[in-house]
């Protein structure tokens, strides 16, 4: 049996650094800025530490939670700048959540999809927010097509999504080159390749379409370097898995560009319908003409967890 969590708020401790740079063709005379760099505080999950820093300074910043309950700041930068620089730190703890398996005896999924549209409790109708469609995840029958063979009738649901999660690990190919923010699903289908985002996308929209819940979850996970090779700064990127909302179980999170069930190697930084809602930049500017982008993620892992033989990033069978 895995010991329980460390006293602390969490058995594995992360320091995650997600630094971002804009280089401008032209100086910028004003701009607004609107972060999602914050972790979320979860029952498993316990931020312990966290800063933001931007460079110029803004003349002014506010925080709220949006309409999912993620952190965001809010900048505003009225002073002219020709580069902009935002780094945030965090220390975050961790907590085994799930040992990467899926919890036994989930109802049919046609049950739980039949539940969910005649929901009246208050979790169903929150989880029934995340049915339909949304700026990145368009329905259609590709998507219909593509889903179909991991749910056939009375099948166990999270089975089910877990076959799912398993065939776009295995169907598509990890291409940072191939799309952008904007490829739409039916694209990726057609590629067969893609990054994380692409791969989160396609799974949410194949679960939607059948009238299950799911909602886009944007963070980080830990990677390891292959065997002989340091791990680079930098070298890490910001990650997007999906969870999905099972009666029994509450929310269970798949990762299918790893092939995961999330446990206490991903930290979370946000969730909502798609990436649109939990971009961890986004803002508007007076000026700037051409840009230049650069973002480093570097995550390390400063106490490992517990009692585990699994090596830093990386799932025992």
């Amino acid at each position: 049996m895995r010991p329980e969590p460390a006293p602390g708020g969490g058995d594995a401790r992360y320091n995650v650094v997600h630094e971002t740079r804009y280089i401008y063709e032209s100086r910028v005379a004003v701009a607004q800025q609107l972060l999602h760099l914050t972790p979320r505080e979860l029952p498993w999950q316990r931020l312990f530490a966290h800063r933001i820093d931007i460079d110029p300074q803004p003349s002014e910043t506010t925080e709220h939670l949006d309409y999912f309950g993620n952190a965001v700041r809010h900048a505003v930068l009225d002073s002219p700048h020709d580069a902009l620089t935002v780094r945030a730190e965090s220390e975050v703890g961790v907590s085994w959540r799930s040992g990467g398996r899926i919890p036994a005896g989930s109802p049919g999924w046609e049950s739980v999809r039949d539940q969910l549209h005649a929901a009246a409790d208050p979790a169903l109708l929150e989880a029934a927010e995340f049915l339909f469609e949304s700026p990145h995840i368009r329905f259609g029958a590709a998507l219909a097509d593509y889903v179909a063979p991991s749910f056939p009738a009375g099948r166990p649901y999270l089975e089910a999504v877990l076959e799912l999660n398993h065939r776009i690990h295995t169907e598509f190919a990890f291409d940072s080159s191939a799309t952008s923010v904007s490829t739409p699903i039916a694209k990726v289908l057609e590629l067969r390749r893609g990054v994380c985002q692409d791969f989160a996308h396609l799974m949410t929209g194949c679960l939607r379409v059948l009238g299950l819940p799911a909602r886009y979850v944007s963070g980080y996970i830990l990677t390891t370097p292959p065997p002989g090779h340091v791990k680079l700064v930098g070298a890490d990127a910001s990650h997007a898995w999906v969870s999905v909302f099972c009666p029994e179980a509450g929310w269970v999170d798949f990762d299918p560009t790893n092939d995961l069930v999330v446990d206490d190697e991903h930290i979370v930084l946000a969730w909502g319908r798609d990436f649109s809602d939990v971009a961890p930049m986004r803002g508007v500017i007076l000026g700037g003409g051409e840009q230049e982008l650069e973002v480093h993620v570097t995550v390390t892992q400063t106490r490992a967890p517990a009692g585990t033989a699994r090596a830093a990033g990386m799932l025992t069978p």
